[in-house]
């Protein structure tokens, strides 16, 4: 049964998928022999709904206040655990990102699921796609992107804005980028987050954080300048309940000769991207020089991270520093589709393909800014 019951959803969803002619009521009762079919689906299908119920009316949204410890000298530094570049390749329609996390250098590194490092020019972007089970967060560092969903929700991010998405039951929606006058290209960093597992089902929603929102820390006189985002850095609070799974985003900018010492909540999972410049992580006899474009994997012990640039570098760093909480839970992705379990995402194909348990909006519905891939 456990090997026919994916042969068996597939095959339905493909059968549903190229026949749009079939009414509602085939499509029904279609699904209902599958259900008698296989008990464990119909078990399932009653499961999700009674949690999408759950998580609609009673969103228990309490999290744990991470346990940060101010650096004394008993504080212990962080260790690298690995870096490495990340390479460039194409991605959805013409666009080329430089993906870290999600590769085989860097996965299961909970709450993270992917890291790309995008560049959309002219003619490319990403037209309707759907999600399910996890959320988004797009930082969008030069030129513009608009979004649109089928629920009608529709915005743009400009320059250091930011875009929260939960995809939570199921969403589609389309982000292009702009074609900017001058020919330049749209950039921008995307990170996948994992949601818990009560929270998979909750109804979708945006956030949006614009550039002017996002608090300031300044520290070693000037010449190292934080964007908290979200978390805290040096006495500066972030904006608050932005994303569901608890995550520190900071964007450091780093002077010649400048250093900062970042503590990071205890037990939490963290890395650096560094979008550019030359960073000197780690301090005294214990130094790595990473080059732009490198994702650093710290270990999840420790307190702080020490990052510097060295007095007669050519150009300040950038560094994308993120930390978050693990979920002690199984992670099973199929594409966009993230939940726990093999049967939980053979179903979320099935209520894609079907327009149903959570995509009904999907039925005939398409973006006005994905139809300009023409």
């Amino acid at each position: 049964m456990k090997l026919l019951l994916p042969l068996l959803i597939c095959i339905t969803a493909i059968f549903l998928a190229y026949n749009p002619s079939i009414k509602d009521s085939l499509k029904d009762s279609f699904l209902k022999s599958i259900q008698q079919q296989s008990p464990s689906l119909s078990q399932y299908l009653q499961k999700t709904k009674s949690i999408a119920n759950q998580t609609n009316h009673h969103l228990n949204l309490e999290t744990p206040t991470p346990i940060v410890f101010p650096i004394t000298d008993m504080s212990v530094p962080r260790a690298i655990r690995q870096a490495f570049l990340a390479i460039e390749q194409a991605e959805g329609a013409g666009a080329r990102v430089r993906r870290s996390i999600g590769t085989a250098k860097l996965r299961n590194f909970s709450p993270f699921l992917m890291l790309d490092h995008f560049t959309i020019g002219k003619g490319a972007g990403f037209p309707d796609h759907p999600h399910r089970g996890q959320e988004t967060i797009t930082y969008l560092l030069s030129g513009g992107v608009d979004h649109e969903d089928f629920a009608g929700n529709k915005g743009t991010i400009g320059p250091g804005d930011l875009q929260f998405m939960t995809a939570g039951r199921g969403i589609m929606h389309a982000e292009m980028p702009h074609e900017n006058p001058d020919g330049s290209p749209n950039v921008g960093m995307q990170l996948w987050v994992d949601l818990p597992q009560k929270l998979k089902f909750c109804e979708p929603r945006y956030r949006d954080l614009r550039a002017e929102e996002i608090p300031l820390a300044t520290v070693d006189e000037g010449r190292v300048e934080i964007k908290v985002i979200s978390g805290q850095s040096h006495g500066v609070d972030s904006v608050r309940d932005l994303a569901y799974t608890p995550v520190w985003i900071l964007d450091i900018t780093i002077k010649p000769g400048g250093r900062i010492s970042q503590p990071l909540p205890q037990g939490w999972n963290s890395f650096a991207y560094t979008l550019a410049g030359e960073t000197v992580f780690g301090s005294n006899d214990s130094t790595r020089i990473v080059k732009e474009f490198t994702n650093v994997e710290f270990e999840q012990t420790g307190d702080f991270v020490e990052l510097s640039v060295q007095d007669n570098a050519d150009k300040e760093a950038r560094i994308f520093l993120v930390a978050g909480q693990p979920l002690d839970q199984k992670v099973v992705q199929y594409g966009p589709f993230v939940l726990n379990t093999q049967e939980e995402v053979y179903q979320a194909m099935l209520d894609y393909q079907t327009a149903s348990n959570g995509f009904e909006r999907t039925r005939n519905w398409q973006s006005d800014i994905g139809k300009r891939m023409g």
